[in-house]
């Protein structure tokens, strides 16, 4: 898509210089900055304010260790990431006071990551060459925070060189060296890198553009040489067109939003920055797969900042709201662009502060803020959606409003990235309230990956709204999948597959038909119609439903669940062939927590006595 269209002779002649290049306002442009809103200004000099005197948190070698010792991965991560966020506060903060108070610790912030000796993190140690319990300095991979550092000190040093100039000019020069040869020589020299694409990988993911991504702002905002400017837009052309190649055509993100951010967000940085390099030459808004990619976030968006979590995504997901916003713009989406800034007025002036201290989000995000916030547009509360590539569907009661039932669910197959073990998966919300829900993702450790990921509970079925028969759960890998998948749209939303393919053998499964369905009327509700066939009579079939509220049992065949804002939903199932229990499950991860609290409930209707066949039908209604 974008290497055919625009790797020609006159490509060098249509980008920008280094010194022509001027994405965003300096520290110098006193207007620009001056003229930002009042309430956004003293919001990020209090945040600059409280880094005055950092610490600047020493990242040591046991910290490092910690990771291959014993798989934690979440200390030396946030206190890398901590430095980061502090220096991109402090930054901001100076760029609009301009009073020099904040430059010191700016000036000890630079000097502390350039110290480092790997700008990654311990779980991506494993692509260097030699694989040891701490960073090798001889061998500078890419990979997504070593990536993301090389932009932050990019984007300072465009910012404000001539006030670190000032007191000396080693500082720039400093950060001259140290992404040159930690990002953009290897960039450049490289092609090993799995995520570049350009070896055949089995899979690529949000890594592809989010590295790319940032390399080119690197490449962008420090290289002189034209040449090795055009190559840098070339290469990340070609790599970026890799990724698109594998997405489907509907624009799904199977990653979750949550991971939207760094996949199809991710993507559109890198679009920003081909397209205002070119001025406006390199230009595929208009593609219908880059236009779709947008989309998905409103077609999984359920309510406030609720979105359909499937993978290894959170249920509540910050969105950056002024880039989903542009990319509104930039598709001509007014549903987009108003969920980007439904987001804004939601979260006011925190809506500007991005994780990983992206700069490349966070300028325009203050640049467009009064943009943002005087926008109406479209209601992103989408009625129906369905992405065949992803197979997902969405469904609420009525367009334009939380109010009422939603129902998400999923089909598939148990290889995509960041995958759960999850086909036929659903979940329900109530006023844009989770009733029956994904549990979402753990903190990620050691076994997050590789060989031990389906160990983690979150991970397996027997986790999710679905099936366990005869004990056996549903396995990871490709041919793991749905089958007969059909999806209707009439007076009802319908989504039918065939879940047998996504079980071994062992299950005794020979069909396992899943209907999920909304029906709307004087008289809404959710229906998930079981209809199986097995290869021999058991009662040890169980369906699940997992909820983060304690369900009441109402006699024989239905339970209700009530949230604190007192939404209520009651479950009718077969009473008398089926046998429902309640199982608590506690707590203890710290991502989990966030998410839901202290508990989540398992509910598992039974089987009463052995069959062969048979069905179950759930009804949910809203009370």
């Amino acid at each position: 898509m974008l290497a055919e269209r625009f790797v020609t002779p006159k490509l060098r002649d249509s980008l920008m210089t280094r010194e022509n290049y001027k994405p965003y306002p300096t520290i110098e442009d006193r207007h620009a900055w001056d003229g930002l809103p009042g309430n956004l200004r003293n919001y990020w000099i209090r945040k600059g304010a409280e880094k005055l005197d950092h610490p600047w948190k020493t990242l040591t070698a046991t910290a490092y260790m910690a990771y291959s010792r014993t798989g934690d991965r979440e200390r030396y991560d946030a206190d890398s990431w901590e430095r980061r966020a502090a220096l991109a506060a402090l930054v901001i903060a100076e760029c609009l006071e301009n009073e020099g108070r904040f430059m010191d610790d700016i000036v000890n912030g630079i000097w502390c990551i350039c110290e480092e000796t790997f700008w990654g993190i311990p779980g991506h140690g494993y692509m260097m060459k030699r694989q040891e319990q701490l960073p090798d300095a001889s061998d500078p991979v890419i990979e997504l925070f070593a990536a993301e550092t090389g932009a932050l000190l990019s984007w300072t040093h465009y910012l404000m060189h001539t006030r670190l100039d000032r007191i000396t000019k080693l500082i720039g020069e400093r950060i001259e060296a140290e992404v040159g040869k930690r990002i953009l020589d290897p960039y450049l020299d490289r092609n090993d890198f799995w995520w570049l694409g350009f070896n055949e990988e089995r899979m690529l993911n949000n890594w592809n553009p989010w590295c790319n991504a940032n390399c080119l702002a690197a490449f962008l905002l420090l290289e002189n040489d034209p040449e090795r400017r055009e190559a840098a837009v070339i290469k990340a052309m070609r790599s970026l067109d890799r990724y698109l190649e594998r997405l489907h055509s509907d624009g799904g993100c199977e990653e979750g939003p949550t991971y939207w951010m760094y996949a199809g967000g991710m993507l559109f940085d890198g679009l920003e920055l081909l397209y205002g390099v070119s001025a406006g030459g390199i230009d595929v808004y208009r593609e219908p797969v880059i236009q779709e990619i947008g989309r998905y976030l409103y077609k999984a968006f359920i309510d406030e900042s609720y979105y359909v979590n499937f993978a290894d995504s959170s249920p509540r997901v910050q969105l950056p709201a002024e880039l989903v916003y542009r990319y509104g713009c930039r598709i001509g989406d007014d549903r987009l662009s108003g969920l980007g800034a439904l987001i804004q007025r939601g979260k006011r002036e925190q809506a500007t502060e991005m994780e990983f201290s992206a700069m490349s989000r966070l300028l325009p995000a203050l640049f467009h803020y009064a943009e943002v916030d005087s926008y109406a547009g479209r209601s992103p509360y989408l009625r129906d959606a369905w992405l065949d590539g992803i197979q997902m569907m969405t469904a609420r009661e009525q367009e334009g409003t939380a109010e009422g039932l939603f129902l998400a669910a999923k089909g598939g197959h148990n290889d995509e990235s960041h995958n759960h073990n999850d086909i036929g998966q659903f979940v329900v919300y109530c006023n844009g309230s989770p009733m029956i829900i994904d549990p979402g993702v753990l903190t990620y450790t050691s076994k997050s990956f590789f060989s031990q990921r389906y160990t983690l509970w979150a991970m397996q079925s027997a986790y999710h709204n679905v099936p366990v028969v005869n004990g056996v759960q549903q396995m990871n890998g490709r041919q793991y999948g749905a089958g007969d998948v059909a999806y209707t749209l009439d007076k009802a939303a319908s989504l039918s597959l065939n879940l047998a393919g996504a079980y071994p053998a062992d299950a005794g499964m020979t069909s396992w038909v899943r209907s999920l369905r909304l029906i709307r009327g004087s008289w809404p509700y959710i229906e998930i119609k079981d209809e199986f066939v097995l290869r021999q009579p058991t009662e040890d079939v169980a369906l699940i439903l997992l909820t983060p509220h304690l369900p009441r049992s109402e006699g024989d065949g239905s339970f209700l669940l009530q949230d604190e804002r007192r939404n209520k939903v009651s479950i009718h199932y077969n009473g008398g062939a089926y046998k429902g229990s309640v199982e608590e499950i506690i707590l203890e991860d710290t991502r989990m927590r966030e998410a839901w609290g202290e508990r989540l409930y398992r509910i598992k209707l039974q089987l009463a006595a052995p069959i062969d066949q048979g069905e179950c039908t759930i009804r949910i209604y809203r009370i």
